[in-house]
């Protein structure tokens, strides 16, 4: 999924603030009186609009209930939801990104704790808690990595002096980094543009390196501090970040200086049609990468490896930033037609095919386990990598402080790319503004 994040930039007082001129219902649905209430789903996934629009109508069909699925833009969720809360007929259907989001947004939440859907939850490692309350639920488990194609990498390693004989022998970045390099000398003879797809910088791809990426000096720096959130990151390991970007920019299917225009389509793109063996993504992508070309056994996914201590023991990067929350704020009979969806969709045939099979969504719900597993080879990798005793790495830039820390760790790494600035400047935005932000936000 070309992973728009939810912005937590604005505080509660901001929220309430926004919403000061929408009148005493605080956005509540009117108008109508159909007692059998409506849907609005405001959907966070670009990738997956077209099928959750299907997947509305089947119940419409079969309900009677009316169900409307608007998809935000690429990386506009946020400005959207907002935009959208201030109308009378509101979004009944929204999402947070984890806790920070669910600060922004958890007066407009309701307690999901009595739903039929939290019964179908296998542990509340999936769900977000404001005390006894649920405001959110995780309804997909996602993981990303460096997807790769197997093919691709096959015919490397049946070449002359190759680094490796099987992808399995790439278990750090030493290695990584030798296979890569190797591959970027030989691209011609391999008949590829590089080792790795574009780090584009552009808004609908910059994401997958102020987030995820991002993400790995987070979490080992989280770990060897034994917490879970911070004020103030240090940036212990910012130089392993650097030596992984540096990576995308020496081994690529393009010159540095292009990077700023490039896009997550072109990214994709190049993947799929094999003018490169790696592409930093995650399993929601399978389905692009499907629908232009590759096939299943075309496919596997590696760790994200930075050059940290014991990181040959390290899987995929598994978690979730998709909660299901309901507005608080919609009329008794849509919050009840919107509660009765969301249990639908996780318990029905029809819900659990297009969820599972079509989306290729892992999901938390137990309903899910009687026949309903998603046929995503990049799913099956994480499986293989978990049954080998590989230690997931776990989602912590939900705890990002703001989306206007992404915005300016994006600009000070374009511009290192493009060489008109220094790594100084992502250091400083990546270690100061989090400070700043996590005071601009708390």
């Amino acid at each position: 999924m070309r992973r728009k994040l939810l912005s937590a930039a604005l505080s509660l007082t901001m929220v309430a603030t926004l919403f000061s001129g929408c009148g005493s219902d605080g956005g509540s649905k009117k108008g109508g009186d159909d007692s059998k209430g409506k849907v609005y789903y405001l959907n966070f996934k670009p990738e997956q609009g077209d099928d959750w629009k299907a997947l509305a109508e089947e119940y419409t069909k079969e309900s009677g209930v009316e169900v409307k699925v608007v998809t935000a833009a690429s990386n506009t969720y946020e400005q959207t939801l907002k935009s959208e809360m201030a109308k009378s007929d509101a979004p009944t259907l929204f999402q947070v990104n984890g806790p920070v989001g669910l600060a922004t947004w958890k007066d407009y939440c309701y307690d999901l704790k009595d739903s039929d859907l939290y019964k179908q939850v296998k542990s509340d490692e999936f769900v977000l808690k404001d005390g006894d309350a649920v405001p959110g639920i995780a309804y997909v488990i996602e993981t990303y990595g460096i997807i790769y194609n197997k093919s691709l990498l096959k015919k490397y390693c049946e070449m002359d002096g190759a680094k490796v004989k099987d992808a399995s022998e790439i278990s750090s970045f030493a290695k990584l980094k030798e296979v890569a390099d190797d591959i970027q000398a030989k691209k011609k003879d391999l008949g590829v543009d590089g080792a790795f797809t574009s780090a584009g910088m552009d808004s609908s791809s910059i994401w997958r390196y102020t987030t995820h990426l991002a993400n790995l000096p987070i979490y080992y720096e989280y770990k060897a501090d034994s917490v879970t959130s911070s004020e103030a990151i240090k940036g212990t390991y910012l130089d392993q970040y650097k030596q992984m970007f540096d990576l995308y920019l020496e081994d690529s299917t393009c010159d540095p200086k292009l990077l700023a225009s490039k896009t997550g389509d072109e990214s994709m793109a190049e993947f799929a049609t094999g003018k490169a063996v790696f592409y930093q993504n995650g399993t929601w992508a399978y389905g692009d990468i499907t629908k232009n070309g590759l096939k299943d056994e075309d496919l596997g996914m590696l760790p994200i490896y930075i050059g940290v201590d014991g990181e040959e023991e390290q899987g995929l990067c598994t978690g979730s930033e998709n909660y299901w929350c309901v507005n608080s704020k919609a009329s008794e009979a849509d919050i009840k037609a919107t509660l009765d969806f969301m249990n639908w969709c996780a318990t029905s045939d029809k819900g659990r095919d297009k969820i599972a099979n079509t989306m290729g969504f892992v999901t938390p719900f137990k309903a899910f386990d009687d026949g309903y597993s998603a046929k995503n080879p990049l799913i099956q990798a994480d499986s293989e990598l978990l049954a080998a005793g590989k230690t997931p790495v776990s989602w912590n830039f939900s705890t990002i402080p703001s989306e206007e820390w992404k915005n300016n760790l994006g600009a000070a790494l374009t511009e290192y790319a493009q060489g008109t600035g220094k790594w100084d400047n992502v250091k400083t935005a990546f270690v100061d503004g989090w400070a700043e932000q996590y005071q601009a936000t708390h």
